[in-house]
């Protein structure tokens, strides 16, 4: 039956159709009215006519058919002014639901509860102690059971053992303490029934049978009892069970705070607190309840004594000074003991499991110690040892670093040989590993990464799906993003073309870019490699200088260059040459201070100019950039001409004693560098100073060499076009060379493989080749050549096995194509494919010259000839990524290993420049059994590696010469730039991966015999600076070493040396240059000393007996020999046969020529005085070409060809000069 109506009823109920017909007017009062409830009712409404529009009264309206169909269809003209109020409710409008609201599912009024609760029980356990306290058990006045009142005293108990139960029963409790108890009981009776009643779920005796409500009831109905019946007031009631009650309060306190501030502690954190508790409810439970029944006795125990003995029980230590009397309280310990035996060991076992679940997941970096120190993050997909260190090693290297933490994210669990590095002393108290995801808030938060000073995100390179990899580096770079927005972030990424993505970060290095690049400019500049991973890592330029060894000491100390930064106006090396040229400054620098000045940086400008030239006049805001031992702030400045002018000696030039090592060129320990400033003036730029002294004081002077200009002098500077190929025109062609560098033009490449891509001017041809015309080992119809020596290259190939055209190979072709390599030595390209390129990667470098591909592998002999391998300069092999990751880690590398020793078998002469996974394997590059030298230098690296050096991997032949590579030694590029924000900017620069305009580049030139006049390195320094204004910065030097294979040869190596020094005097017009030579190589006739100690080093590391050789092994020896000649010639046989089953002609492959028995290094910023040797080659920065022409050679001075002549010969690197 339906109720009366209200008067809104009608309008509810009513059709909407029947109502359109209402007036304007009642619509908006209706409307008002309808606003008036909104504001009024607390649900959620929902107005239908917010959507009606208003209808103009002249047109009459439609039957209600059209009218719902045009409200279907959208049409809002004709819709009905009903409105219906709808109220929505999150919870049951109802008053049980609202109080369950407030008391239990509202954090923060519940929290507020609880904490009420809370103080409650612990008011009732301090009132206990209060009464026991006040109690007095000689005096007990209680009611029996028959309401008769009387007296008991404990002297009435004449028998020791005899119970007096009406102590236990009954005690004496003041007024004020009972009032305030009766209060407290009522409070906790009524909040107890309250939630009771909010709790009830249809079960009352589930609720009733809680031993929380159990305990409640216990402690609260007495009291309230006592309130009606006053004899009662003295009754025993166990308040001090509360403490029970209490415990459960604060447990559910803290997740009730943990829900209303939105933060968790670990369950580690909760754990430990409820086993406090459990400790102290059992001890607090029992020292009470000892107390209490003792009464009884004539041994009356007070509360401390009470306590005491629970806790020498409970810690089984058992004095045995106090112990319970009577029988009831005996009782109660052997209850207490089976509840602690059944509770605690559950308890501790949880926490045992929780304890090596947070050893696993690494447990929380604090929000304190966040706060208050620094840390930087390591996120990464799986660590591993190699990994670890070397991100340690370079991190801690910088003396700021030294109070950093280092919290590592990691998603796997640590594995043993991290577990057990991160136990050392020097790692544990700096190193928090913690186990979780950089996607997950919650491990973040653990991390604290919104408090993190950096955070580094690498890419797991051993991955056999790299771009997986990435894709996984992507995210977790957005997911730090995302939660830590101002955290600097510090990425690595292993495809270009995925690295704008992460484009936002604030460093970020792709490693195929720098990979690929580097081995590029290993071909015409050799060792870039390890010249750029020595700048890059931290060294103290100690390592080897305990060595018998020249050149290793030598290699060693200057390996400890790094690059550095400072502003003029705050700098002593660079202040005085404010308002000069920058290739004044250069050179004066180093003459005077020892360093190496290689780019600025303006103010005004954020772009970092490598040798911007002579036109770059230095200002005082000026950033300086400047290759030294150590940065100037760690230096101290020792003036020595002042000591000597006193002393009446005359000075020394900086260039007089050519034997003798400057002081500024060594470091002694990390801290202060003293620097020996031997000539702090300038001196005059007497040509005397730097022209060579005639061998008896007399005859014909050699040619000078030019001042350094502190301006650039404009009226020596002649126009030149941009886009003309200058060294073309120093040096006349013939019509065959010329017409075949016609072709070639200068422009930016129109297709870029990838997103993100710096644009470099190259050498372009003036239309794209077709795709047919690319393959070298397939003719078509526009050429039929079908091998490398069908085309006749008229310079040396290079060779690039990879296994498949990725897009990071573009950029091994530009910087090999860029517009200031000369075009007539273009090397040509040959990309030894695995798996032929795809159409994409052809359109990228179709529009390079000389750039072809192939489909083979380099383990198979007919591929590399076919390719032209023996009129190959280089051989790049690149690692491949299917075989990066194996079962035994280091076992990635064992193919690559393997085929390149295969052939450096087959083909001596080739320079191989290999790229491996692991840095450690490099040991294994042209590995030769037997080699009692190789054995030392395995020894020498351990004895460094033990003194803690970053680098010890440094002396092994192979890296020394640049002959192998891992891109592992480039991850500290990305540790260094959160000390040097500017290091990887340098990189790319110095690599060719970008192109700042005014910055230079880096090229090579060979000081060949017409050189050796300049002596020494820093004469060679001013001759650069002020004939075409180029920058040397190293050294890549080639000494002829000999290698023997056994003990027995180490004597013969002696005499056949002492041979080679004498067989050098075979002209007399070549004396002075062997002489000049000598005095810059270690042999016996100047330090026989020192090479009597090479070879007892050699003799002592060695493993063979020192008993001289007897006849039957020189037999032995001769018939190795003879062994190793008809190896050779197997091999040789092998090759030339398989040549002419190909077609190939024979005559280039030259099988003995191999340069076996010599070793290189690279020497970074050599002192001043250092000796130039014959074939050295010079790394240089040279100016931009296009930002102006250079400052020329004065003409006075340039009447020598030798100058000319060694700018011409030194463009490039040829197979001739290459002695790998």
């Amino acid at each position: 039956m339906m109720g009366p109506r209200t008067p809104t009823e009608p309008d509810a109920t009513m059709s909407p159709l029947r109502r359109s017909s209402r007036s304007h007017g009642d619509r908006s009062d209706s409307t008002e009215t309808l606003q008036k409830n909104n504001s009024s009712n607390s649900g959620v409404i929902l107005d239908i006519s917010a959507l009606k529009l208003e209808v103009d009264s002249e047109v009459p309206p439609l039957p209600p058919r059209y009218r719902f169909r045009d409200l279907l269809l959208g049409d809002q003209s004709f819709q009905n002014d009903d409105r219906v109020q709808v109220e929505f409710y999150v919870n049951e409008n109802t008053f049980k639901e609202r109080l369950k609201l407030f008391f239990i599912k509202n954090q923060r009024s519940s929290l507020r509860i609880r904490l009420f609760n809370f103080s409650l029980k612990l008011l009732t356990c301090a009132l206990y102690v209060l009464r026991v306290s006040l109690d007095d058990p000689e005096q007990v006045t209680g009611v029996c059971v028959n309401c008769q009142n009387r007296t008991s005293t404990t002297a009435e108990s004449t028998e020791s053992t005899e119970i007096n139960w009406d102590l236990i029963f009954w005690v004496n409790r003041r007024v004020p303490v009972w009032a305030i108890q009766v209060i407290v009981a009522l409070i906790s009776f009524l909040e107890a029934m309250l939630l009771t009643y909010l709790s009830y779920k249809g079960n009352i005796w589930e609720q009733m049978f809680q031993i929380s409500f159990i305990l409640e009831m216990i402690n609260t109905v007495p009291f309230i009892i006592t309130i009606f019946w006053p004899p009662l007031r003295n009754i025993f009631i166990p308040v001090f069970l509360n403490c029970w009650l209490a415990k459960c309060a604060l447990e559910n306190m803290i997740n009730d705070l943990h829900r209303a501030i939105q933060r968790t502690h670990s369950a580690m954190f909760n754990q430990v607190l409820i086993l406090i508790c459990t400790l102290l409810c059992l001890v607090f439970t029992g020292a009470c309840g000892i107390q209490h029944l003792e009464r009884a006795s004539n041994q009356n125990l007070t509360l401390f004594n009470s306590l005491y003995f629970c806790i020498v029980t409970f810690s089984t230590v058992g004095y045995g000074d106090v112990t319970p009397h009577i029988w009831p309280s005996q009782l109660l310990v052997v209850i207490l003991i089976c509840v602690a035996l059944v509770v605690l060991p559950l308890q501790f076992e949880e926490l045992a499991y929780l304890w090596m679940e947070r050893q696993k997941s690494g447990g929380n970096y604090s929000r304190h110690r966040a706060q208050t120190e620094k840390h930087a993050v390591l996120c990464v997909s799986s660590l591993k040892i190699d990994l670890l260190m070397d991100f340690l090693n370079e991190f801690y290297a910088h003396p700021r670093l030294q109070d950093y933490y280092v919290v590592i994210l990691c998603p796997t669990e640590m594995d043993t040989q991290v577990r057990r590095v991160l136990q050392i002393p020097l790692w544990s108290q700096r190193v928090i590993y913690l186990q979780g995801s950089a996607l997950k808030d919650t491990d973040l938060m653990r991390a604290k990464m919104d408090d993190a000073e950096a955070c580094f995100i690498l890419s797991s390179r051993n991955e056999v799906d790299r771009t997986a990899a990435d894709h996984q580096t992507i995210l977790r770079a957005w997911a730090v993003k995302d939660f830590a927005p101002n955290c600097p972030l510090y990425v690595q990424i292993l495809k270009p073309e995925n690295k704008f993505h992460v484009k936002f970060a604030d460093h970020v290095v792709c490693e195929e870019e720098f990979k690929f690049a580097m081995l590029a400019l290993n071909c015409v500049c050799p060792a870039t490699s390890t010249l750029v991973t020595l700048l890059v890592h931290t060294s103290r330029g100690q390592e080897g200088q305990l060595s018998p060894e020249q050149w290793q000491r030598t290699y060693g100390r200057c390996s400890g260059n790094e690059v550095y930064h400072i502003r003029l106006c705050d700098s002593k090396f660079f202040g005085e040459y404010d308002g000069k040229s920058f290739t004044y400054a250069s050179f004066h620098a180093h003459k005077k201070y020892g360093v190496c000045l290689i780019g600025v940086k303006r103010e005004d400008n954020k772009s970092i100019l490598l040798n911007p030239g002579p036109r770059h006049i230095m200002a005082a805001p000026d950033t300086c950039y400047y290759i030294n031992i150590t940065k100037e702030e760690n230096s101290a400045f020792i003036f020595k001409q002042e000591e000597k002018d006193n002393k009446g000696l005359p000075v020394a030039g900086l260039y007089d004693a050519p034997s003798r090592l400057p002081v500024h060129s060594i470091i002694a320990s990390m801290g202060t560098v003293a620097m020996d400033l031997q000539n702090p003036t300038d001196p005059p730029e007497d040509s005397s100073k730097l022209t060579l002294p005639t061998e008896n004081g007399s005859g014909s002077r050699r040619p000078s060499i030019a001042p350094v200009l502190e301006i650039a002098d404009s009226s020596s500077i002649l126009p030149c076009d941009l886009l003309s190929d200058q060294s073309e025109d120093e040096t006349n062609q013939s019509d065959e060379e010329s017409s075949s560098v016609s072709d070639f033009v200068k422009g930016y490449p129109p297709n870029s493989p990838y997103i993100g891509s710096s644009p470099t001017l190259c050498h372009l041809l003036p239309q794209k080749a077709s795709f047919c015309c690319l393959r070298l080992d397939k003719g078509c119809r526009h050429n039929s050549f079908e091998d490398a020596k069908a085309y006749g290259f008229k310079n040396k190939l290079i060779i690039v096995s990879a296994e498949m055209a990725g897009n990071g190979l573009y950029n091994f072709i530009v910087p090999l194509r860029a517009y200031y390599r000369p075009r007539k030595e273009l090397n040509p390209i040959v990309l030894l494919l695995d798996y032929p390129p795809d159409n994409h990667f052809l359109e990228a470098i179709c529009c390079f010259p000389m750039v072809y591909f192939m489909a083979g592998t380099i383990d198979n002999l007919d591929n590399l000839l076919q390719c032209g391998i023996i009129y190959a300069d280089n051989l790049v092999v690149v690692d491949k990524e299917s075989t990066m990751s194996a079962e035994e880690d280091y076992m990635a590398d064992a193919k690559t290993i393997v085929n390149v020793q295969t052939m450096f078998r087959l083909f001596p002469s080739l320079s191989i420049i290999t790229e491996l996974t692991h840095p450690s394997n490099m040991r294994f590059m042209q590995f030769r059994a037997k080699d009692c030298y190789s054995l030392a230098l395995s020894k020498l690296e351990k004895i460094e590696r033990d003194k803690g050096s970053n680098l010890a991997f440094m002396f092994r032949l192979p890296f020394a010469a640049g002959r192998v590579f891992s891109i592992s030694m480039l991850d500290t590029l990305l540790y260094q730039s959160f000390v040097k924000d500017y290091m990887i900017p340098i990189a790319r620069l110095l690599l060719g991966l970008d192109t700042t305009p005014g910055s230079g580049y880096l090229c090579a030139m060979k000081v060949t015999e017409e050189d050796l006049w300049i002596r020494t390195y820093g004469r060679l320094f001013q001759k650069l600076c002020s004939s075409s204004a180029e920058i040397p910065i190293g050294i890549y030097r080639t000494e002829s070493h000999m290698f023997p294979s056994s003990e027995s040869q180490v004597s013969i190596n002696v005499e056949d040396t002492g041979g080679d020094d004498q067989r050098d005097n075979r002209s007399e017009s070549w004396k002075e240059k062997t002489r000049t030579h000598r005095m810059s190589t270690t042999s016996e006739s100047e330090h026989p000393l020192l090479r009597k100690k090479s070879l007892q080093w050699a003799r002592r590391l060695s493993r063979k007996n020192t008993k001289p050789p007897s006849r039957t092994e020189r037999f032995s020896q001769q018939r190795l020999n003879l062994y190793r000649r008809s190896e050779r010639q197997e091999l040789s046989e092998l090759v030339k046969n398989r040549m002419k089953h190909l077609g190939l002609p024979t005559v280039g492959y030259d099988e003995m020529n191999d340069h076996q028995n010599t070793l290189s290094y690279v020497l970074i910023n050599p002192p001043p005085d250092t000796m130039l040797e014959l074939n050295d080659i010079v790394y240089i920065i040279r100016s931009d070409p296009l930002a102006g022409p250079n400052v020329p050679e004065d003409p006075a001075q340039g009447q020598s060809s030798s100058g000319g002549r060694m700018r011409q010969d030194f463009g490039t690197e040829t197979r001739d000069e290459t002695h790998l």
